[in-house]
């Protein structure tokens, strides 16, 4: 009996460390793509995947490609409430401290895809953290649709869209109390992310590993000059 082929389609090294320990207790047929210009269509036409899954991928997907097999995304909302850019950051500016890590098929417009299932998610700790969180509830999906191939179903309810957040908006609001200022830090606080910055005169410091404590706030500062 022939088994099928899947694509994991992904960026950040935790990401690719879950890859390596979850598909091999999987079924089927795994292969792995880490960079943009290996997503070409005349490698999946000889894989032939039954399914490929972007568990973090921030490059436009293709419409031939979304139209020709069945992509699967995770976006951390429970859509449609949450759709659009920086989720996690919009969650926890907004005071979330849970969500859903929501499945949904791929379509060309952004998050509103029908729906394979949701995943309950705690937004604590730091940014990276979480989203190392995330990295193993994408295979918990993608374990339940290998084996089970679910109908993906509409998305109901009222649609809120979250704007991308820009790197200017990094910089620590003034006057914030202390836990709104540990959650600005932790939100941001992971690779390639901007993080959270205050100017003090020519530098730039950038604050990263906060601790809150009941009337204080520790963290680690690197201190920067400001480019001219």
């Amino acid at each position: 009996m022939s088994q099928n082929n899947y694509l994991v389609v992904t960026v950040k090294p935790w990401n690719i460390d879950a890859y390596y320990r979850h598909t091999k207790d999987l079924p089927g047929n795994w292969h792995l793509i880490t960079e943009p210009e290996e997503l070409k269509l005349e490698l999946l036409q000889e894989i032939k995947p039954r399914y490929i899954f972007f568990p973090h991928w921030s490059w436009i997907v293709s419409n031939d490609l979304i139209r020709d097999y069945e992509c699967v995304c995770f976006h951390m909302t429970d859509v449609p409430y949450g759709r659009g850019g920086s989720p996690l950051q919009n969650l926890i500016s907004r005071g979330f401290s849970q969500t859903k890590l929501t499945a949904l098929r791929m379509l060309g417009e952004l998050d509103a895809g029908p729906v394979y299932g949701k995943l309950s998610l705690s937004l604590e700790g730091r940014a990276e953290d979480i989203f190392k969180r995330v990295s193993s509830l994408c295979y918990e999906h993608i374990k339940n649709i290998v084996i089970s191939e679910p109908k993906p179903e509409a998305q109901t309810g009222e649609i809120t869209c979250f704007p991308r957040r820009k790197p200017e908006q990094s910089e620590i609001p003034r006057n914030d109390d202390l836990s709104r200022v540990y959650d600005h830090i932790r939100m941001l606080d992971a690779p390639s992310y901007p993080k959270a910055f205050i100017e003090y005169g020519g530098y730039v410091l950038e604050f990263t590993d906060a601790e809150l404590n009941e009337d204080s706030l520790g963290a680690k500062v690197t201190l920067t000059k400001k480019a001219r």
